[in-house]
């Protein structure tokens, strides 16, 4: 009995435990899209490369197995690019599976050739050929256990035509099983060490990073937060890790705790741009920095002790280590209550923005009508420049992996793959993707890809007519007529939710608070795809100023 080689890749990943494969067929991987989906596993067929590896990295970071991406040749691999070094910067695993050109035609100008083993190898963790049909198998099994294992990444695999349409007798094809992670404690001597700074600190604070999430932590981390009382930040995609209705959250003081902590304790959060490349720490303050990769230990900071391991271990033996609270009064030591105090005054101007009724709406007033309508368990993706970032402190959540958003990479167009893949995780819950208009455009014709897979996704728009900032139609008009027209600008008023209408989904438009709400309350009800296209104000024409990045 023989089996082709697409059969030979389906039961390898059904071996090893694949449920779901992202991607987009063509010539020559339409026959092992048909034999995945024979052997059972879900294929979902995207309308671009970038989305399908997208949906496949928000699935590797969502279910802790790599997530898989199939697609055609050439151009397939060029576009899914983007998933690969997504998942690599972010430490997400991933299996980007390519078809190329026959290996008899290499250098012949066969039909899509492209040197994509080599071209992913800078992007990856392994990126290789399988040498004969037979040993497809061992080769994904070498690539999901180094997209998985240790520091998470990325990982490809090259399945030439000829390999795909050829077969194999059953006999020479090895049986895979599924992966069998091992996890490492830290050095108990570090742990010490690092405890006595615990000990000793007067004003410690935890910065919980998403890959605490990751690693499912948050038993752990909530064991430490519960017998140590320090304040804990959360780092956005760390959210929920712990509740953030804790009292001990500090993300409404963020810029006073990291500038009084005089001990941080970093959990899985990497000391990048997204936390000032440590540049807003107190100078003086000790670190302690849990990480699974020792190479990231004092990248941009002077690190005092350093745990290497899988965190949730770590954390255990840190918890195991220390003796109790900080201070003996935790709720009313001064450190405490200045971060409180702080909170609370951010937490009223903040209140102010809720309450703004001038329409168009703000950021704020918007965001503010759609909270008081999510579940509490709701998945939320968060893409776009203003709307992911002024998103971040409006929106709370009190489970971890709730809250996807551009990440490490920053890159615009992951909102819809991101939703398609939690949507399909979190089958009983509700995705809801609040996406900035020039972000969702990267990606708009996934909402087809949607309701064709029949999931309940809530696409909300906010639409301010550009990038960063918008203009309103008499100003485009005359910016236009001058010549001077910001490369920033988009038409005012696209009217997306007819876009979605022509797709197949409920469109909604959404112009002042009360519509947007009503609009909401229709979406969540509704058991198929809805798009409301929410209307706020364009900002008008503004000089950017990068210079956050470096601060």
């Amino acid at each position: 009995m023989s089996l082709s080689g697409a059969q030979v890749v389906a039961k390898a990943l059904k071996q090893q435990g694949v449920s779901v494969v992202f991607g987009i067929v063509g010539i020559p991987v339409v026959d092992v899209a048909e034999a995945i989906q024979a052997e059972g596993i879900k294929f979902i067929s995207f309308r671009n490369e970038q989305s399908c590896s997208y949906a496949a990295s928000a699935w590797g970071f969502l279910t802790g197995q790599p997530g898989v991406c199939l697609v055609v040749s050439g151009p397939g691999v060029v576009h899914a690019l983007a998933g690969v070094v997504n998942s690599q910067v972010n430490l997400w695993p991933l299996v980007l599976i390519g078809g190329s050109c026959e290996t008899t035609l290499e250098g012949a100008g066969a039909f899509q050739e492209c040197q994509q083993v080599e071209m992913c190898r800078p992007y990856s963790k392994f990126s290789a050929r399988p040498q004969r049909i037979e040993l497809i198998p061992t080769v994904l099994q070498s690539a999901t256990r180094h997209a998985a294992l240790g520091r998470p990444g990325a990982a490809y695999i090259d399945l030439p035509a000829d390999f795909i349409q050829g077969s194999v007798d059953t006999s020479a094809v090895p049986s895979i099983g599924p992966l069998r992670p091992v996890f490492a404690q830290a050095d108990p001597a570090a742990i010490r060490e690092a405890a006595a700074l615990l000990a000793n600190a007067h004003s410690p604070l935890i910065i919980v990073g998403k890959g605490a999430a990751y690693a499912r932590a948050e038993t752990a981390v909530r064991a430490l937060v519960e017998k140590y009382q320090a304040p804990f930040l959360p780092t956005p995609m760390g959210k929920g890790v712990v509740p953030d209705s804790h009292k001990r959250n500090a993300s409404s003081a963020r810029s006073s705790a990291l500038r009084t902590a005089d001990v941080v304790l970093l959990l899985g959060a990497r000391v990048n741009w997204i936390l000032h490349f440590g540049k807003r720490f107190n100078p003086q303050a000790k670190i302690i920095q849990v990480d699974v990769h020792a190479e990231e230990m004092g990248t941009n900071v002077t690190i005092d002790v350093a745990l290497q391991g899988h965190l949730p271990l770590v954390v255990e033996q840190l918890t195991a280590a220390i003796t109790g609270p900080f201070t003996a009064t935790p709720d009313t030591n001064e450190y405490v209550c200045a971060l409180h105090e702080h909170a609370q005054a951010n937490g009223a101007k903040q209140a102010a923005k809720y309450a703004d009724a001038q329409v168009p709406m703000t950021y704020h007033r918007a965001f503010y009508e759609i909270k008081q309508r999510l579940p509490e368990d709701v998945v939320l993706v968060s893409e776009g420049a203003n709307t992911m970032d002024i998103a971040r402190t409006v929106f709370d959540f009190e489970e971890p992996r709730r809250r996807l958003d551009c990440a490490t990479f920053a890159n615009m167009g992951v909102g819809m793959g991101f939703a398609i893949a939690a949507q399909l995780h979190y089958a009983n819950q509700r995705v809801v993707a609040i996406v900035g208009d020039s972000a969702f455009g990267f990606s708009a014709m996934e909402i087809e890809t949607a309701v064709r897979s029949r999931l309940p996704l809530v696409v909300i728009v906010i639409n301010n007519n550009g990038i960063y900032f918008g203009l309103d139609a008499a100003e485009y008009e005359r910016l236009e007529g001058q010549g001077k027209l910001p490369t920033t600008a988009l038409l005012p008023d696209i009217r997306y939710e007819l876009v979605a209408e022509a797709c197949g989904a409920r469109g909604i438009l959404a112009t002042t608070p009360e519509e947007l709400g009503k609009a909401v309350d229709s979406a969540m009800a509704h058991d198929g795809v809805t798009l409301i296209n929410c209307l706020i104000r364009p900002g008008g024409y503004q000089k950017l100023d990068f210079a956050w990045m470096a601060k």
